[in-house]
């Protein structure tokens, strides 16, 4: 790297769940000279960038402290140049501290404890200063170099010391990039808006520039549109700045490096080619999606065993999902934190296709877990043949609802006792002469099914979805 470009030092925030990480971010933020002429920070992008009162810049990468998220906590402490590892007054070390001092010391990057919530009454500074010199840390003025704050994201105490030292720390690292040198760039973020696919990303070296043709791991593209983190598009980016990147058609893993690509982008590389999997008995086909890479990796990184992704993705879920869902055979979306419109809801319903949404990663796989353990296939609805009629060559099933409903598009199974005696498919279903699309427990209706299976008065027909 060639010294003398000096760039904004790229800061990370690590620590244990609910030791004040956000709201140390936030008490930052609030300092940001620029904010209060650009009107505040969009924190879509996974990162921010604030202007200290003497001019300098600092980017901050926003890191989820939930521990199904550490491998992005993990590429987070690779990209920085600095960390502040978060200890909370009243609470001391805890596991996920030791983890992110792990990372930390991995990625061989200068480190600041910051020393949070000092404004509760039970917060013990000294104690937990102790309970971090036991990891090997030793501070400034007690026998070592690591600089220790003491701030309260709450009342803003300290705030300016932080911001002070991490400004005094890149200086003494030398941290710089120069802007000529080859584009390196990492993915710390991907998501789908309006936009269309939007990923975010911290140049550490060289610039980037709107038609760019750039590769990110196995993806390339040619730059359409390039946004700061306030959402404001810019033409180029410099080193240490964070910026979201609109053209890709694939989008890439977090974490990938992205260089200048040196040749054009084909055609393929925005097609994504769908896995096949094969399914083993006792296991259950499912297609993910997420609103960003982030989640997405969550959720795929953390599920049950005999639990099989045939396809995930990011964004919203489209028609183009649940027509793969039915090609594949296999019939369960799953979407963590993203939407479907009711028109996309209107066709899994009519094509069989059952669409479940969380918002709370673990009520996720505690469904899936249900599910595995019952196995993949729901009782949706029992009726009981009560009569037979012929029409045209046919017999038509007259039958009642006993529990739950009776629909079309569902898989069909005729019983008689403990016996299965076939799988049908209703090809008419009335309800007093009108042609209807399912019955509801209660409901008597008519049914014409195939194959025509020689049914008895007392079958019993089990409507499931696999």
């Amino acid at each position: 790297m060639e010294k003398g470009h000096e760039r904004p030092p790229i800061v990370t925030v690590l620590g244990h769940v609910d030791h004040g990480k956000t709201t140390l971010l936030d008490a930052i933020r609030k300092t940001n000279v620029a904010s209060k002429e650009a009107g505040g920070i969009t924190q879509s992008i996974g990162a921010s960038v604030i202007t200290t009162k003497d001019g300098k810049r600092i980017t901050f990468i926003d890191t989820p402290g939930h521990a199904a998220f550490s491998k992005m906590r993990s590429r987070g402490a690779d990209v920085a140049d600095i960390a502040i590892l978060v200890v909370a007054a009243e609470d001391g070390v805890k596991p996920q501290t030791m983890e992110a001092l792990q990372l930390i010391k991995e990625a061989k990057i200068p480190l600041i404890v910051a020393i949070t919530k000092i404004d509760l009454s039970s917060a013990d500074v000294e104690g937990s200063t102790g309970q971090i010199e036991k990891q090997g840390i030793l501070f400034e003025g007690r026998g070592g170099s690591t600089s220790l704050v003491k701030v309260s994201g709450k009342t803003g105490q300290g705030i300016d010391d932080l911001i002070e030292t991490i400004s005094l720390l890149s200086q003494v690292s030398e941290i710089s990039g120069d802007p000529k040198a080859p584009l390196v760039g990492v993915v710390i973020e991907t998501q789908k808006d309006k936009k269309g696919p939007l990923v975010s990303a911290i140049i550490r070296e060289g610039s980037l520039k709107v038609g760019d043709d750039i590769s990110a791991g196995d993806t390339s593209t040619k730059v359409r549109g390039l946004f700061d983190d306030r959402g404001l598009p810019v033409k180029e980016v410099l080193p240490g700045e964070p910026v979201q990147i609109l053209g890709f058609g694939v989008l890439p893993e977090i974490g990938a490096k992205i260089e200048i690509n040196k040749k054009e982008p084909s055609e393929e590389e925005y097609k994504k080619t769908l896995p096949v999997a094969k399914l083993k008995k006792g296991e259950l086909g499912v297609i993910i999606k997420a609103e960003n890479a982030g989640g997405l990796e969550a959720v795929l990184g953390n599920l049950p065993p005999r639990i099989v992704v045939v396809d995930s993705g990011i964004g919203d879920i489209f028609e183009s999902d649940i027509l793969l869902a039915k090609a594949s055979g296999i019939k369960r979306i799953f979407a963590f934190e993203v939407k479907a419109s009711p028109n996309v809801i209107k066709l899994a319903d009519a094509e069989g296709v059952r669409v479940e949404k969380f918002e709370i990663i673990y009520e996720l796989f505690q469904r899936l877990q249900e599910l595995v353990q019952k196995g993949d296939v729901e009782i949706l609805g029992r009726a009981e043949i009560l009569a037979s009629f012929p029409f045209n060559n046919r017999k038509v099933a007259g039958a009642r609802v006993v529990s739950g409903k009776i629909a079309k598009v569902d898989t069909l199974i005729l019983t008689r006792g403990d016996k299965e005696l076939g799988k049908i498919r209703a090809i008419s279903l009335k309800k007093q002469k009108q042609e209807i699309a399912e019955a509801k427990a209660g409901e008597e209706f008519g049914m014409i099914f195939e194959p025509q299976l020689d049914f008895a008065i007392g079958d019993v027909i089990v409507s499931v979805r696999k």
